[in-house]
């Protein structure tokens, strides 16, 4: 029998690189049995949410909420009132916004933001009055990473808003808002049920004299009598309902005197002026309405100076780039234009039996203050202050009277052609 001498070792280093082979062994082995079996593979953590950037746009009558996120938000939104306010709560975000981002702008009056807890992320859009959503979504950045959303509301009226709050209410706090043309019908459908709704609109007012007389009455005092006086005759009246921009002598800007009659839902708007001219010998009544190509350079340089009442008072407007229109409001406005037109042509023929009106008395260009897309709305200049005689009628509450039951069978001749209402 031979007898085998004693196992020598082997070198270090060959144990060394058997170890190291199983190792890859191992994880070869791990990684097989991954794909067999769909154990979870290890992946770099997502990046939190960031919002970086926010703007908001519009004026008194539509506002544009756009906030730049790194990656994809998923919102969620719901309504409240006492203060009308949108809240709209995200996955935990931070919020890396400048202070000077966030500065409120005309529909909206305030934003808040911040961590609510739970891994939650809160937005909060206020507004001083009622208003409707028309678009809340998340967009993808063409142009860069990251995504963005975006937020339009337009003003409206409390019963508009209550209507999306009891919606709200009845689809358990959806996310989703009757769609436009739903709202449209809506409308459509209650015209017969309420009273004929006027929005007058006396022109300039506090700090905005507008044009001084001969006599230096001041235009504001003149269109916010004639404004009253008509309120008080129209009240006289069943079936209507009357309101006024202001009832005193304070400032307003064009759009805020826009967003009041969205906000009362008008079937009419009339804005009350009384300008003056650069020839003393001109004189007369004239009614415009609204266009973007004006009727004659006069009526040009009549909408200038109107437009530019919110300057006058120190007030920076900057035109919103932001096309927030659609062709469903597009056709609105058509369709409003045609009403403004047919009312302003009424109008003209009953003032013409009452008092003296200028050479072709319809006229139209850009006026700010009648571009509600969805209230047919005139301009009634009632005369010059720079002539005076036109001066003097206006100053008289008799001529006032006159030229008041004209405006008056114009309105009743309106709505009668539109809802049926008259008194």
């Amino acid at each position: 029998m031979t007898l085998k001498g004693p196992v020598r070792s082997k070198p270090m280093a060959g144990r060394t690189a058997r170890r190291g082979l199983a190792r890859v062994v191992a994880r070869l082995a791990i990684a097989a049995m991954a794909v067999l079996f769909g154990a979870p593979a290890i992946a770099e953590e997502e990046p939190g949410l960031v919002a970086q950037e926010m703007r908001i746009a519009g004026d008194a009558t539509r506002a544009r909420v756009l906030l730049e996120f790194n990656r994809e938000p998923v919102p969620r939104w719901f309504l409240l009132r006492n203060p009308h306010r949108l809240v709209i709560d995200l996955p935990e975000a931070e919020f890396a916004i400048e202070a000077g981002q966030a500065e409120p702008r005309g529909l909206v009056k305030r934003i808040q933001h911040g961590h609510l807890g739970a891994g939650t992320s809160r937005i909060i859009i206020s507004s001083d009055g009622p208003f409707i959503i028309d678009h809340i979504d998340v967009v993808e950045n063409a142009d860069s990473d990251g995504f963005r959303l975006v937020v339009d509301i337009a003003a409206a009226s409390d019963r508009q808003f209550e209507e999306a709050l009891a919606e709200q209410i009845a689809t358990t706090a959806s996310t989703q808002t009757t769609a436009k043309t739903d709202r449209l019908s809506a409308l459509e459908s209650d015209t017969e049920a309420r009273p004929f709704v006027i929005v007058l609109d006396p022109g300039h007012g506090g700090i905005d004299s507008g044009a001084a007389g001969t006599q230096g009455t001041p235009e504001k005092m003149i269109t916010l009598a004639f404004a009253l006086e008509l309120r008080a005759a129209l009240q006289d009246l069943d079936g209507y309902q009357i309101f006024t921009t202001r009832d005193r002598d304070m400032f307003l800007t064009l759009d805020e005197r826009v967003r009041i009659a969205r906000q009362h839902e008008a079937d009419l708007f009339i804005s009350i002026h009384a300008d003056s001219y650069r020839q003393s010998s001109v004189r007369g009544a004239t009614v415009y309405t609204v266009s973007d190509r004006p009727s004659d350079a006069e009526s040009a340089a009549t909408a200038i100076r109107e437009n530019l009442s919110d300057a006058i008072a120190g007030i920076e407007v900057e035109e919103s780039k932001d096309n927030v229109a659609d062709i469903l409001v597009d056709l609105v406005r058509r369709e409003t234009q045609r009403f403004s037109m047919r009312f302003a042509r009424t109008l003209v023929g009953n003032l013409s039996q009452q008092i003296d009106l200028i050479n072709n008395p319809h006229r139209f260009a850009g006026f700010k203050v009648l571009r509600a897309p969805d209230v047919p709305s005139v301009l009634l200049e009632l005369g010059y202050l720079s002539n005076p005689e036109d001066e003097e009628q206006l100053r008289d509450a008799e001529w006032r009277a006159g030229a008041i039951d004209s405006v008056v069978a114009a309105i009743k001749a309106f709505s009668q052609g539109r809802h049926g209402h008259g008194g």
